[in-house]
């Protein structure tokens, strides 16, 4: 009975893995009670890499290749089944192939803001995306540490875990970068190169190596962003204080005269406007004499001259509502509008 036993099993004589898909990193070669013929054949295919594990040891490894299975091709798992050099009889032996192309365009993200600490702005929060890419780069690393015996492996299977270390590493990524925080999002590139010299350590202990990441997004808070679009309209007018605060006050007359039209309360709006056009001013203007070399000299020559009549923005203001309610109830043209608008803002400098 164990004779035909014997005679009805089935060997395997060709061992081999083509994939039917994307995102397969692990597969475990079908084995259910067969042996392996000896000098059976194993094809690897080039982006793949064959493992030997004998009673939960691993043997050995293939690299891309045909190889004939014999003593001689298999020296560890000779070693571990302690073969003779002539050892001929079929064998058992579990065997894995795994995908070492690379596994391109996986996302990565914070899914709510995380905190981070600045040392111009101490704790700030923020929130940033990005892709990245990778391979198997130490296949028997990644079996012991991580597919184990699963028949299938999957990235999808992995993806939470390698999310889990970005994430981890953004905060040591931004200190090691020099980038100052308010510059983060123009810096994209300089932050993703200091994002993965901080991963590919940390990839590289199970197997995994990191070919490529990328920071597509920043998102700073909205107090910051502020700060940020402040700074770049000051970088507009050459940093000039006096010029800034009147590139504000054009930014802001629209919306007042639109709150005209529509019954808004303009006038306070239009003090507080004015109000924070002559403390520009005055900054502007301090600064200036500070900064000259003949300050006191301009200063009292400033005095001497006689006073010049200026205009009150809340006058201004008050003007370019009523233009505005001209504007909107047709006796003025769009275009008299802005040449009445223009002519007005001249009297504040």
């Amino acid at each position: 009975m164990a004779l035909m036993d014997f005679i009805k099993k089935q060997f395997i004589d060709i061992i081999q893995w083509t994939e039917t898909g994307d995102g397969t990193l692990a597969w475990r070669f079908p084995m259910a009670e067969m042996e392996i013929q000896n000098g059976a054949s194993l094809t690897v295919r080039e982006s793949q890499v064959a493992v030997f594990v004998n009673e939960g040891k691993v043997a050995d490894v293939f690299g891309p290749g045909m190889y004939k299975l014999t003593t001689q091709t298999l020296p560890v798992l000779t070693y571990l089944k302690n073969w003779d050099k002539l050892f001929e009889s079929p064998f058992k032996s579990d065997v894995y192939f795994f995908s070492t192309r690379q596994q391109v365009d996986q996302k990565w993200g914070t899914p709510q803001p995380i905190t981070i600490r600045d040392k111009d702005f101490g704790a700030v929060r923020l929130r940033a995306f990005g892709n990245y890419s990778f391979r198997i780069g130490d296949a028997k690393l990644f079996h012991t540490e991580i597919s184990g015996t699963r028949d299938i492996y999957s990235v999808a299977d992995l993806d939470g875990q390698l999310r889990g270390l970005v994430l981890q590493n953004i905060s040591n990524a931004i200190a090691s970068s020099g980038v100052p925080f308010l510059d983060l999002a123009a810096n994209q590139i300089q932050f993703a190169q200091a994002l993965a010299a901080q991963l590919v350590p940390e990839f590289e202990k199970i197997g995994i190596k990191l070919e490529n990441i990328t920071v597509q997004n920043v998102s700073l808070p909205e107090e910051l962003q502020k700060i940020l679009d402040q700074k770049i309209g000051m970088g507009m007018v050459g940093n000039d204080m006096g010029k800034f605060m009147q590139y504000q006050t054009a930014q802001a007359i629209p919306k007042f005269a639109e709150g005209a039209a529509n019954g808004g309360g303009v006038v306070g709006d239009a003090m507080g406007l004015g109000a924070g056009v002559a403390l520009g001013q005055v900054l502007a203007q301090n600064l200036a004499q500070g900064l000259s070399p003949n300050a006191a000299a301009q200063a009292a020559a400033t005095q001497q001259q006689p006073a010049v009549a200026v205009v009150s923005p809340v006058d201004v203001m008050t003007t370019l509502e009523k233009l505005g309610e001209l504007k909107t109830k047709g006796i003025l043209t769009q275009e008299e509008f802005d040449a009445k608008k223009a002519e007005l803002l001249k009297k504040l400098v």
